[in-house]
């Protein structure tokens, strides 16, 4: 979908936003629905043009366009996200600065302005690239302790309107998502009835970062930048998160390192106890592995709906739906002994 203002309006408004300066090199860099991706460059106003430029990056939802479609799946609006990503900042947690949000006067939309960083994301280049091998080696250290840091920030200063729904709540949800597509899919079933019967006990709450897999994760040589894309953030199980970053979906082919792809178990453990006083075991893990396989189907089923209803029938769309077949076999490996 094109911008629902012209460049030059943005980038002008952009300007205005931040006090007076030029916007430079402005271009889109995703291809959402309704949510838009903007990278670049501010040169802040002064007189003798010696300041240097700045780095930045737009999220935002255009004035005018109302969210549904892809963004339908994502619970958060961009206001919560700034929030968290304040308070991620403050608890230590590597996050990109947040800079300025949009007001409904600037007529930009809604979203907000943050630093744009250094480093790489796409699991694919990371994984080839000579250059990060001594990162990825500390990668799943530094997600242990980034992990903590996000599960210790203060529940009673996160926003409102972060998702605060029980697990159970989450799996009758996932169950009327199921029931919603004609239940098409068994091994879905089968492995939700599980999740439903295995149920962790209640336990304290806390934020959880919801998406935390290589992807949103921001990479330089050194080691972990940012943790990116906050859009799943919601109150639940820390376990979750750590169990989410090891599901095989999320190894991206490299599943002799059930660490995102790229290392052990006991190093995100240990890391994350030494940082957080506790850590879950991997027999507890693995319930969160089944939840992340169960989610990443539904996300798949979504898809290829989108795409044989009309509602999007891009390729993109078509080429994720047809995943639902990897999900499924995910979840019989995972449940063969656990029946």
């Amino acid at each position: 979908m094109p911008s629902a203002l012209p460049e030059a309006g943005l980038a002008a408004g952009l300007a205005a936003r931040l006090g007076g300066g030029e916007v430079r090199g402005l271009r889109r860099l995703s291809g959402g629905a309704n949510m838009e991706t903007w990278a670049f460059d501010w040169v802040p106003g002064d007189a003798q043009g010696t300041l240097a430029a700045e780095p930045m990056i737009l999220r935002r939802l255009p004035a005018g366009v109302a969210g549904g479609g892809e963004e339908a799946l994502l619970p958060l609006d961009l206001g919560v996200e700034a929030a968290l990503l304040r308070l991620a900042a403050s608890g230590g947690v590597p996050v990109p600065a947040v800079r300025a949000e949009l007001a409904g006067a600037d007529g930009l939309g809604t979203g907000y302005l943050m630093d744009r960083l250094p480093g790489e994301a796409l699991p694919q280049k990371l994984f080839r690239d000579e250059r990060y091998a001594p990162a990825l080696e500390g990668l799943a250290a530094a997600c242990g302790r980034a992990l903590a840091a996000i599960h210790a920030l203060p529940t009673d200063d996160l926003p409102p309107a972060l998702p605060r729904d029980g697990h159970g709540t989450r799996l009758a949800r996932l169950q009327a998502l199921l029931d919603g597509f004609g239940n098409v899919s068994p091994v879905l079933q089968l492995a939700l009835g599980w999740l439903e019967a295995n149920a962790p006990d209640p336990a304290p709450q806390r934020l959880v970062h919801g998406d935390f897999r290589c992807g949103n994760l921001l990479v330089t040589p050194d080691g972990l930048e940012a943790v990116l894309d906050w859009e799943r953030a919601h109150l639940g199980y820390p376990a979750e998160d750590l169990g989410y970053l090891c599901a095989n979906v999320w190894r991206f082919g490299r599943s002799d390192r059930p660490v995102g792809g790229f290392g052990a178990y006991e190093d995100l453990l240990d890391a994350y106890r030494a940082a957080a006083g506790w850590a879950p075991t991997v027999a507890q893990l693995h319930y969160w592995e089944v939840f992340a396989a169960l989610d990443w189907g539904l996300v798949c089923l979504t898809m290829l709906d989108l795409h044989r209803s009309g509602r999007d029938p891009s390729l993109e769309r078509a080429a994720v739906g047809r995943r639902l077949s990897e999900a499924e076999i995910d979840l019989l490996l995972l449940l063969e002994d656990h029946l």
